[in-house]
């Protein structure tokens, strides 16, 4: 049995496996430009931040209805219970779809169809956290904002992710400001490509509660001394810094620096399907290459659950708490 986990950083259009992908390509009389599911997976080896977008914005095309982001939703979840994820904090991006002329109510009501579920089918708790793109305009994240309202429900936060340099967090004042007035959790992307400055930027200006990457913390002294006294979590993903060149090999990860300076780190897949691993898949992969202790380990299987946004359900947070506590490592 694998060690049990939240997964905090996972964009659910990033799950989208090459034969799902040829399901429902075919199932929507969308064509693909690839003749099957083995030249699809060899341009997953893409080079950098952008030519992993190209890729991942252009197969979003076969998601049209809501039993497509059902099944994509279905599919995911069923792959993160096998590898010991108890709760999931789930990111998709409505602005990507919106411009293909996919309604808001299409994505969140296919993707509720397997959340909505997934604790029962799976044994999966879940949150569902809306992104804003950071490459599309202010006015643009305002817009979807409000076409999410009757939906608010079913989301708990909003986040901010795609291509980090230069699209500031202050660029998203405005709209984290509105989503903070409407009860919603805030994370944000930060210091994965760009510098420490918009790490303390998404904290300072929009309020973020979680930093999604913030690995380039490192370079600012002060900055982590702040990270660890209020405490912000750090949701990292170890294989997706290494495919996308973040980091140069897994061997050569900041994560145990991190640790040692008292940081609350988490482990996450981030686009798993691109990146080569689930999240028990990197947790396996860390462990190897950087040679975790198990009392790392379960560190990391704590601070996921500490992490999450699971205040309006302090009971069901102990109890994972109190499973990761009981573990024993094969």
């Amino acid at each position: 049995m694998p060690l049990p986990k939240a997964e905090l950083h996972l964009h659910i259009e990033g799950t989208l496996e090459p034969e799902l992908a040829f399901r429902l390509a075919e199932r929507n009389g969308v064509r693909l430009p690839y003749a099957d599911t083995e030249e699809l997976r060899a341009a997953y080896r893409f080079e950098d931040l952008q030519s992993f977008l190209d890729l991942y914005y252009e197969l979003m095309a076969v998601l049209r209805t809501e039993r497509d982001f059902a099944d994509l939703a279905d599919a995911y979840l069923a792959r993160a219970a096998a590898q010991g994820v108890r709760h999931a904090e789930i990111f998709f991006d409505p602005q990507a779809h919106l411009a293909r002329g996919v309604a808001m109510d299409t994505v969140v009501e296919g993707l509720w169809r397997a959340l909505g579920g997934s604790e029962r089918n799976h044994g999966v708790s879940t949150r569902l956290i809306m992104c804003f793109l950071r490459d599309e305009s202010a006015e643009s994240a305002l817009r979807t904002l409000e076409a999410a309202r009757p939906h608010l429900d079913r989301i708990t936060g909003v986040g901010l992710d795609s291509a980090e340099v230069g699209h500031p967090p202050v660029k998203f004042r405005a709209v984290y400001e509105a989503a903070a007035a409407l009860g919603l959790r805030r994370v944000a992307h930060a210091g994965e490509e760009g510098p420490p400055e918009y790490i303390a930027e998404a904290l300072d200006v929009l309020g973020a509660e979680r930093i999604d990457h913030g690995l380039r913390c490192l370079e600012d002294p002060a900055l982590v001394e702040r990270l660890v006294r209020e405490r912000i979590p750090l949701t990292l993903c170890p294989l997706s810094n290494v495919r996308l060149r973040a980091v140069d090999a897994l061997t050569e990860h900041p994560l145990p620096a991190l640790l040692d300076a008292g940081l609350m780190c988490t482990v996450n897949s981030d686009d798993p399907a691109y990146f080569g691993g689930y999240v028990g898949d990197t947790f396996d992969a860390v462990r190897e290459a950087l040679g975790l202790t198990e009392d790392r380990l379960r560190e990391l299987a704590r601070n996921s659950f500490l992490a999450s946004f699971l205040e309006d359900d302090e009971e069901r947070r102990r109890r994972y708490l109190a499973e990761v506590d009981a573990y024993t490592f094969e």
